[in-house]
């Protein structure tokens, strides 16, 4: 702002503003052209685009010190929301480090719940409750919800306790009460959600009691419905920051709205490319239309990155720019070229995770042609908490140091722990601590008392608990539904233990029957909270690990060595995290694996909500590039095992997207040996490059080549064709009663090439491959 602008926008102020504007301001002193007019443009609504690594929160905090310090407001009239109770804390002291001294007195600076508790707590009896309200923690609210569902006749196994916290949570991040639930939402839970949502809102004031949803929920309802006290906010509240625009649900973009609707000076900062939390209720609209919301906003974008290297910053916009729904920003930097973003192909996930241990430890020495980077300055972003197992498994090998951040590392992870419990009980029927914890897991109606009764039991024999069971149930000392779902677990153990034992199945396929004869597969796929999937996805991973070891036993053992891998506290170690936990971090150094269609793009979030899903994944690549600073290496494999069959995978979409100016497609050394690419390569594409080099330097080819095999891009070729064979002709027929080892007898419902629809007696319906089908009167016993 010129001499003369500041002069005429205190025309008629008082003197003590006009002299406060006049002082030196050094928390103007650094910033960029584009940051300080973010900075200087306090009248009106404004609109901060801040990309990735652009210093948005230096601007956002030096926007604050700027208020207070021109006298515009007092450190009580502005609110200045955040997402965490860390953004709050550093947003603070840095506005103290700016202004020079400690900043007190800024009430109105916190997250959204932490502000809305406070305006609830001042208006309680506008939403039928008492001040002293209490808010209740997850394992109340599920609780309290089991009541709920208990007390309208609602089978809780159809219709889980979680399944409707997830429903009605998500119902109030779209700010809708019982009764505003739209038609097309109201079928849940057998076309009773709307009604059990009204009757947990009821326990709730009967209890005094709120949950989270809640916070925002009345608060935006106590606005709508009494004006005198919207007014009275709005008065108090003489300028409105937002940080993390993009990520705010609809009961928070309302909050806002309201309270801005008065004057309009609300400066949200935000960036449309990094929304990527719509599978918990963000809508990266609200910051799409804020133009439309504020007619005359002053739109400012941040552009030029601080973190991120020029190739890094043209991978990432490249990939962005095929996103429709977006307001649109070009990134730059002035820092030097450094490294071409690498890409590189593998011949299946194991090979991938060897590569990049191997890198990590040649970048680690400084043998790549760069600076040596620390363990710490390196980081793995998965698409999918599963793809984990096979980086920990494979570090543990070679003594790498990692941590998982975000999360329990995979062993950890309570499904796991629970699938290996059962594994170490069919291996040794007397680990007292492994029958204990599976149980009642799943539910099998034995309660304490019940469960008191095994322990006696136990003692009383001098026995294991899982014989004490035994020895009850011959005793007669249990009854009802728990005798009889405790006889199916124990005979299941024994049956279980026999044939690993017998070796006939294979350990893998095993551990697959264990989980569903169990029920606790079936537990998992009944749950419709949004983690269910993920876990699924988890236990699936967990039986695909056996295949690398001869029997359980070995397998457990190898576990027992990974759940140990955290000593040397305080170590340098490789960070891995999914990429949703990777957004607001950075590091000199990171690895994108498993950039395959299906995976990333994720299939699930494409089949669920369409092109919205696909833009957010896509927004999700563009978050994992630019968490790198230096050196940025994004791979894919030719060949994973899904759903215990090995599948042929397609790179990623997004891998086309990236320039190839800007990418280096990582090769054997003489690969091409100077002689040009083979005739074939002309014209192929970066993933094509790029799988086909590493097709001729996977160990798989160097074997193929000491047997005298076939070229490697025949090999290539053969690993992409697909697993099921359309044009296979079937020796079955439709109608044809058959058996499966694993699922048992069931009838052929339907024939696709070599592949079989089958409706099993026990297993329900699927789909197998017809070779692992026999005819019913074929089977040997």
């Amino acid at each position: 702002m010129s001499d003369f602008d500041e002069q005429d926008a205190f025309e008629g102020a008082s003197l003590s503003a006009r002299a406060m504007a006049a002082r030196p301001a050094p928390y103007l002193e650094g910033l960029n052209p584009a940051q300080r007019a973010a900075v200087e443009a306090l009248d009106g609504p404004v609109l901060m685009l801040a990309g990735a690594g652009t210093g948005k929160t230096r601007a956002l905090t030096a926007r604050i010190a700027h208020l207070l310090a021109t006298g515009r407001a007092r450190a009580d009239e502005v609110l200045a929301v955040t997402f965490t109770n860390k953004a709050a804390r550093e947003m603070k002291e840095r506005v103290g480090t700016l202004m020079g001294r400690s900043i007190e007195g800024m009430p109105w600076l916190g997250t959204f719940h932490a502000i809305c508790v406070k305006l609830l707590r001042r208006h309680a009896e506008l939403a039928g409750l008492k001040s002293g309200f209490t808010i209740l923690d997850r394992d109340d609210q599920i609780r309290l919800m089991k009541q709920v569902i208990s007390a309208a006749g609602v089978d809780e196994k159809r219709w889980p306790a979680r399944a409707l916290a997830a429903l009605i949570d998500g119902w109030k991040n779209r700010a809708w009460t019982p009764e505003a639930v739209p038609a097309a939402e109201a079928g849940a839970f057998d076309g009773k959600g709307p009604a059990l949502y009204a009757a947990y809102q009821q326990r709730l004031r009967d209890l005094n009691a709120v949950d989270f949803g809640d916070l925002l929920l009345h608060v935006v309802g106590i606005l709508q419905a009494h004006p005198d006290v919207l007014e009275q906010y709005r008065r108090r509240f003489k300028y409105i920051l937002v940080d993390e625009y993009q990520d705010t649900n609809v009961a928070q973009y309302l909050w806002l709205r309201l309270l801005a609707g008065g004057h309009h000076n609300i400066c949200c900062v935000g960036d449309d490319d990094q929304s990527i939390y719509g599978w918990r209720g963000a809508e990266v609209g609200n910051i799409l239309k804020f133009e439309k919301d504020f007619p005359g906003a002053h739109v400012v974008r941040l552009e030029q990155n601080y973190r991120s290297t020029p190739h890094i910053l043209a991978a990432a916009g490249a990939v962005i720019a095929g996103n429709e729904g977006r307001l649109g920003k070009a990134l730059w930097t002035d820092a030097q070229d450094g490294e071409k973003v690498r890409l590189i192909g593998h011949w299946d996930g194991e090979e991938e995770a060897r590569w990049i241990g191997e890198e990590i430890e040649a970048m680690q020495r400084g043998t790549r042609g760069m600076r040596p980077f620390s363990l710490d300055e390196m980081a793995i972003l998965v698409r999918a908490s599963h793809q984990m197992r096979a980086f920990e498994d494979r570090f543990l090998t070679i003594g790498l140091p990692y941590r998982v951040i975000g999360g329990p590392r995979f062993y950890e992870r309570m499904e796991i722990r629970d699938a290996m419990a059962y594994f170490r009980l069919v291996v040794s029927p007397s680990d007292d601590l492994a029958f204990e914890r599976i149980v009642n897991t799943p539910k099998r109606g034995l309660g304490d008392k019940a469960q008191q009764k095994i322990q006696v039991s136990a003692r009383t024999h001098g026995v294991p608990l899982l014989e004490g069971a035994r020895r009850l149930l011959a005793e007669g000392g249990l009854s009802g539904k728990g005798a009889k779902e405790l006889s199916k677990l124990v005979d299941g153990l024994d049956r279980w233990g026999r044939m690993a034992g017998a070796g006939d199945v294979a350990h893998e396929e095993l551990a697959g029957i264990i989980l569903d004869e169990s029920g606790y597969t079936g537990m998992w796929q009944a749950d419709k909270t949004p983690e269910a999937p993920g876990r699924l996805e988890n236990l699936k991973e967990l039986v695909k690990a056996l295949e690398g070891f001869e029997n359980l036993s070995g397998f457990l053992e190898h576990v027992s060595l990974i759940m140990d891998n955290e000593s040397g506290e305080g170590e340098p170690k490789v960070s891995i995290m999914t990429l949703h936990a990777a957004k607001g971090l950075e590091f000199p150094a990171v690895f994108l694996p498993g950039w395959e269609d299906g995976l990333f793009p994720s299939q699930r979030s494409m089949d669920e909500t369409g092109l919205k899903g696909l833009e957010e994944e896509r927004r999700l690549a563009y978050v994992g590039i630019t968490r790198a600073e230096e050196v940025c290496t994004i791979s894919f494999a030719g060949n994973r095992r899904v759903f215990g069959q090995w599948q042929s995978q397609m790179p990623s979409r997004f891998v086309d997207e990236l320039p190839p100016e800007h990418v280096d497609v990582l090769t054997p050394p003489g690969l091409y040996g100077g002689g040009g690419a083979p005739e074939e390569d002309a014209g192929s594409g970066l993933h094509d490059r790029a799988a086909r080099a590493d097709v001729y330097n996977s160990p798989g080819w160097r074997r193929l080549q000491e047997r005298g095999g076939r070229r490697p891009m025949a090999q290539a070729r053969e690993a992409h064709a697909p697993v099921i064979d359309a044009a296979a002709s079937s020796a079955h027929t439709v109608g044809e009663r058959v058996f499966h080892q694993k699922f048992g007898y069931g009838a052929v419902t339907g024939i696709e090439g070599d592949k079989l629809e089958i409706a099993f007696e026990k297993a329900g319906t699927k789909k197998v491959v017809a070779r692992f089908v026999t005819g019913a009167d074929d089977v040997p016993f």
